[in-house]
């Protein structure tokens, strides 16, 4: 296998990176306000257009957890991880009725802002905090480490060279403010799919050349479905391997909801894209966005299905072990690596925009948290436009250097990128979730009920991780909440699936956060609320339209892959 770029694949990425470069040069120079004003820097207010927004909600979603670890997990489990995809277009739909209506009336920038126009600045200034180390020592570290690992993988350069070359075109980008950000990744997501649909229809022309069939693709992912049935269940049973992962019904009707109404809805990463534009291009671009969701198991999960059922018939052999053990997160690259001259380059722009394309949302909401919530109402609250912006400018540029540095440090090889990003916000999510949902919906939710959203919820999350270590657990094992795990000793240990573990947090999070409200409203204590009204919530006939057309795909989908 060559593990190298040829002189063409190397043409079709300059092409792309100067395509990119000129363009968000261009977009720069239209608009010189970027440069001294905060909410055209940080937001893009007013500037991006539907498509623009449903773009870049992708393009910094998209990234080498999704290219590499969910290519991967389709090689171990199958379709089924495509739920994470599927449900987030569902979750987009839910995120444009109802969340953004109450963003965009109470003009919210930044998700601290809203906790302290909602609660207190205590909890703004927690939450503030929590989320700069999270973006940077988590997300930040996880994208740009896996993104230089499957980059190196594919070209055969230096993983570090890898590294810093995708943190400095991720300033680059970053640096021209949401703007820039927004338009490039509608290049980037061009890209990104081009390159991720050219990968799938090489791996269905693979899996349909083996077994002798003249027709294409189409005959391709019909022999999946044949020599890999028991990769095509959406909902799994209890005595399925990877039930701990995706605990059957509850990826419909429990804790998956509670994964992506906190990504989506509660995350400056996310919400930022939407949030300076007004309320029916924000919706129409989560509506786009959510059209696009449904494609991506496409590019992401099929490859890892075809990769499993070409290597159960020979193929890639040497290429899918690690230190003589299957590592399934090599399914992408080793994919990548058959691509002919010139394709191989395309696929390899569509994973490096994938991957600087979250690295500068990333970036930017790092920055924008750090200078709107914290620089200027804690440090310097007198600071002028253009020293904001320059703030801003020096924050991208240190949080990208600091996730170079600690990123090899963090273990996310062994762990898995996907895998990684998940568990480590998985036991803050909840808590997150009940009190951004309260805050909205019941004017009576207090600050300190959030405090204890905030806080309890992430102690409830550890000690429902550790519990199984102690306690047994083995009666929750009829209602399907929990399953036998062996351990190398030969006893078994019934551990409790990580969504279900995140949907019983929530709950708790919400009665307790309701019992505290009411205790402290009989106090007296008047909680501040926000300016809500029914008119907000109604849409327009095309988006009515638009989303009942996705639902009614997802409905299809889940119904044909039960």
């Amino acid at each position: 296998m060559k593990n190298y770029l040829s002189v063409n694949d190397y043409l079709v990425f300059v092409v792309y990176f100067f395509i990119v470069a000129v363009y968000g040069y261009w977009i720069y120079q239209r608009k010189k306000k970027a440069s001294t004003d905060t909410k055209d820097f940080f937001l893009a207010e007013g500037s991006l257009t539907w498509w623009a927004i449903g773009a870049s909600l992708i393009a910094s979603n998209i990234s080498a957890e999704q290219f590499i670890g969910m290519s991967g997990d389709g090689f171990t489990m199958g379709l089924a991880i495509s739920t994470y995809e599927w449900m987030a277009a569902a979750t987009l739909l839910v995120v444009a009725v109802l969340f953004m209506p109450v963003y965009l009336k109470n003009k919210i920038y930044t998700m601290p802002q809203f906790l302290n126009q909602r609660y207190n600045s205590t909890v703004a200034t927690i939450m503030a905090v929590f989320w700069l180390l999270l973006y940077v020592v988590v997300n930040l570290t996880s994208i740009l480490f896996l993104g230089a690992l499957a980059i190196s993988s594919i070209s055969g350069i230096n993983f570090t060279l890898c590294m810093l070359f995708l943190a400095v075109f991720a300033i680059i980008i970053t640096l021209g403010g949401m703007k820039v950000i927004g338009y490039t990744d509608v290049v980037q997501v061009f890209f990104l799919i081009l390159g991720g649909l050219v990968t799938t229809y090489l791996a269905l022309n693979l899996v349909a050349d083996h077994f002798g069939s003249d027709g294409g693709v189409v005959a391709g992912f019909k022999l999946l479905t044949e020599n890999a049935n028991d990769h095509f269940h959406m909902i799994f049973s209890k005595d399925n391997p990877n039930y701990l992962s995706l605990p059957g019904l509850s990826v419909l009707i429990g804790g998956m909801w509670i994964v992506n109404l906190n990504y989506w809805g509660c995350n400056q990463y996310i919400t930022q894209r939407a949030l300076g534009a007004d309320l029916k291009t924000a919706r129409n671009g989560l509506l786009f966005a959510a059209f696009l969701k449904l494609l991506m198991p496409v590019i992401v999960v099929l490859p890892g299905i075809a990769a499993f059922v070409l290597y159960q018939n020979g193929y890639f052999q040497q290429e899918m072990l690690v230190n003589n053990e299957l590592q399934p997160d090599k399914a992408y690259p080793v994919l990548l690596n058959l691509l002919p001259s010139g394709l191989k380059g395309l696929a390899f722009a569509a994973l490096t925009a994938a991957v600087v394309a979250s690295l500068a949302g990333k970036a930017n909401s790092i920055s924008t948290i750090y200078t709107l919530d914290i620089y200027k109402k804690k440090i310097n609250p007198q600071a002028s436009e253009k020293k904001l912006v320059n703030i801003g400018r020096w924050v991208v540029i240190l949080a990208m250097l600091l996730a170079v540095v600690i990123a090899p440090f963090m273990g996310i090889d062994k762990k898995g990128g996907f895998e990684y990003i998940q568990e480590y916000t998985g036991f803050v999510s909840p808590g997150i979730f009940a009190m951004f949902i309260l805050g909205f919906f019941w004017k009576k939710t207090t600050s300190n009920a959030a405090l204890f959203a905030t806080i309890g919820g992430f102690l409830l999350s550890i000690f429902f991780k550790v519990l199984p270590g102690f306690a047994d657990l083995q009666w929750l094992s009829p209602f399907g909440f929990s399953k036998a795990v062996l351990q190398p000793d030969g006893t078994a240990i019934y551990e409790i699936a990580f969504i279900d573990r995140m949907f019983f947090v929530f709950c708790i999070a919400v009665i307790g956060m309701y019992i505290i409200s009411v205790y402290e409203n009989r106090k007296g204590i008047k909680p501040n609320g926000l300016e809500i009204d029914r008119s907000m919530f109604k849409t327009a006939p095309g988006f009515t339209i638009g989303a009942l057309i996705v639902v009614g795909i997802l409905v299809a989908l889940y119904t044909l892959f039960w």
